[in-house]
């Protein structure tokens, strides 16, 4: 659960990849209207209240396609925004500035929108120690810009991928045939392929789980689709020695009291694929006026 998938190599990537795809063989509006050498200057405005996200991003984008833009970042990322408030200033050629506005919002407004219902959640639960996790429940090519969105937005990223953690759910335990063939299975497949990850298994009931303490040997249990009293005589009977994820359709309504059964973690993929998109826009400035880029 760290957020060690944000490299240069995965930016580069998606920027470029982003570009060819909303670009092709050209910007023909853009070229076909704006003059050569024609210099603009535009502001980012926030259109609704939330968390904004994507400052970084947007600022990479824009000197990613043409260095020669000045970008100012007026706000932070994870900040809290209001209506009318400004995010930040781009100046520079005026093709590019256009060229570049629906990638920057497209990706600012879909980041702030996670971050925001991140923020929204978590405040629900800050009177416990339980964490608010991400899931694998993302959109494909753009996970790793979701999952920044959520750690902004003052969640914990779960695993990024397939390849960085082990997780046992219940597919797996049915084909393994069962609980202890499951976890056995995976900690000789760790030994054989020498590989340091984690373990975390799923269970249903509380048979399951004492069949996971009996087996030992795992660093997370998660306790899903259960209800609250059997969630919390789940948590006692695991008193500590494997930290604890709650799952299974839990929802803004459910929340809090997920997280007062002891859990340590709750995991929720609406963070990610059930959210709206904040209200940001790109405008022109122009002789002190703002028009619509």
């Amino acid at each position: 659960m760290k957020k060690n998938y944000i490299t240069e190599e995965r930016f580069e990537q998606f920027i470029r990849a982003a570009f060819v795809e909303d670009i092709g063989d050209g910007d023909h509006s853009t070229q076909a209207a704006i003059p050569e050498g024609k210099r603009g200057k535009a502001h980012l405005i926030i259109k609704e209240n939330g968390t904004i996200a994507g400052l970084e991003l947007a600022k990479r984008i824009f000197e990613f396609y043409d260095h020669t833009l000045t970008v100012n970042l007026l706000l932070k990322d994870g900040q809290q925004v209001v209506k009318g408030d400004i995010g930040l200033t781009v100046e520079g050629k005026a093709a590019s500035i256009l060229t570049t506005e629906r990638l920057v919002l497209n990706c600012m407004q879909r980041m702030s929108g996670i971050a925001t219902q991140t923020f929204r959640y978590n405040e629900l639960i800050k009177h416990t120690k339980a964490k608010l996790l991400d899931t694998r429940k993302t959109t494909p090519n753009f996970r790793m810009l979701e999952k920044w969105a959520v750690s902004l937005g003052g969640g914990v990223n779960h695993r990024f991928a397939l390849y960085d953690m082990i997780m046992l759910k219940d597919n797996h335990v049915d084909f393994a045939g069962g609980i202890k063939e499951a976890i056995q299975a995976a900690q000789q497949y760790l030994k054989v392929r020498k590989l340091k990850l984690k373990i975390e298994i799923e269970t249903r009931n509380l048979e399951e789980v004492q069949e996971v303490l009996d087996t030992g040997g795992i660093d997370f249990i998660m306790l899903d689709n259960m209800d609250c009293a059997t969630m919390r005589e789940a948590v006692e009977m695991i008193d500590g020695k494997y930290l604890t994820e709650a799952s299974g359709g839990i929802t803004e309504e459910t929340l809090k009291e997920v997280a007062e059964c002891g859990v340590d973690y709750i995991s929720v993929g609406a963070l990610t694929h059930h959210i709206k998109s904040l209200d940001i826009s790109l405008k022109a400035v122009k002789q002190a006026q703002e028009t619509a880029v």
